[in-house]
Formats: C-alpha cells, sequence, structure tokens
C-alpha cells in the first residue's frame, strides 16, 4: 500500500479526531453561554453516508471515547450516542445520501436526535436521575446549525484528497 493510498483511508479518522479536539478546546467563542458543538460526530455521519468503508464501527466507538474523556463526561456517554447515530445513519445510508438542501440538514438532525437521546439514557443511568437535558438540547441545536459549513469543508476535501484518489484501489 503506497503513502498516499494509506493517508487516503486515514483522513477520515484524522478529521474526525482533529474536529474532537477543536470542539473541546478551553477557549468559547460564546464566552461559555453555550456548550461546544459534537463536531466529531458531524465528521462521522458525513463520511459514514459518503464513504462508509472508510467509518468502522471501531473508529466510531473511539471517537465516541475520545468525545466522553475531552469533554469531561462518564465513560461511554457519547460512545453509545455516536454508535446509535452510526447505527442509523447506516441502515439508512440510502434514503440519507440522497438528501439535499435541508434534506441534509434534516438527516443530520435525525442523527444527532439518536445520538443525543441515547447520551441522555446512559447519563441518566450512570447518575440515577434525570439529568436536565436543555445544555444536551441547545448543544444538539448548534451541533445541527454548524453541521452545513462541517460538509461544505468536508466536501472540498473529499473532492481534492479522498474522492481524487478512487481510482488507486
Amino acid at each position: 500500500m503506497s503513502a498516499a493510498r494509506a493517508f487516503t483511508l486515514l483522513t477520515p479518522a484524522f478529521l474526525a479526531v482533529f474536529a474532537l479536539v477543536l470542539a473541546n478546546l478551553p477557549v468559547s467563542v460564546t464566552g461559555g453561554l453555550v456548550p461546544p458543538p459534537l463536531l466529531g460526530l458531524a465528521v462521522l455521519y458525513y463520511w459514514t453516508l459518503l464513504r462508509p468503508d472508510l467509518i468502522p464501527p471501531v473508529l466510531v466507538l473511539a471517537i465516541g471515547l475520545a468525545e466522553d474523556f475531552l469533554s469531561g463526561g462518564p465513560p461511554g456517554l457519547w460512545a453509545v450516542g455516536y454508535l446509535a447515530a452510526y447505527a442509523l445513519s447506516d441502515r439508512q445510508r440510502d434514503a440519507f445520501a440522497g438528501l439535499s438542501g435541508w434534506g441534509v440538514v434534516i438527516g443530520f438532525s435525525a442523527a444527532m436526535l439518536t445520538a443525543a437521546a441515547s447520551a441522555y439514557l446512559v447519563g441518566s443511568l450512570v447518575y440515577w436521575r434525570l439529568t436536565p437535558p436543555q445544555p444536551l438540547l441547545v448543544q444538539s441545536i448548534v451541533t445541527v446549525v454548524l453541521y452545513p459549513l462541517v460538509a461544505i469543508i468536508l466536501g472540498v476535501i473529499h473532492r481534492n484528497v479522498v474522492g481524487a484518489s478512487r481510482g488507486d484501489d
């Protein structure tokens, strides 16, 4: 395997880790008024629809656990959420991948809702009480609002890096 091919295969994983770290930097453009977006989930969703061969479930689990670690949540909270969103996206890939315009945002919203609901249930089980849903709701809204920008950036990367090397298989 050539170095270029290996770079292409690892690009989605590197981008997910980069997005995860970027979103969890201890700097806030809103002064801490809103929680950071789940950019790692946005990257995983994008690549799950476009190149599912580059997003194995073990990568989704690892990125979810890294989100738990960097965000300070209990281990498994976002790992379960990311895996739930991945399962939905993987099963509905044909329907989601065929969406355009606002449909793309609605498709991601379904994945985000699945991840958030799963994380909420895990958090409630971990703490043995119903946790306040407002921070999670705000985080979900911020993530969905930012998804189109993430998708545009990933689209450029796909066309110039990953998609351009498809003939190298």
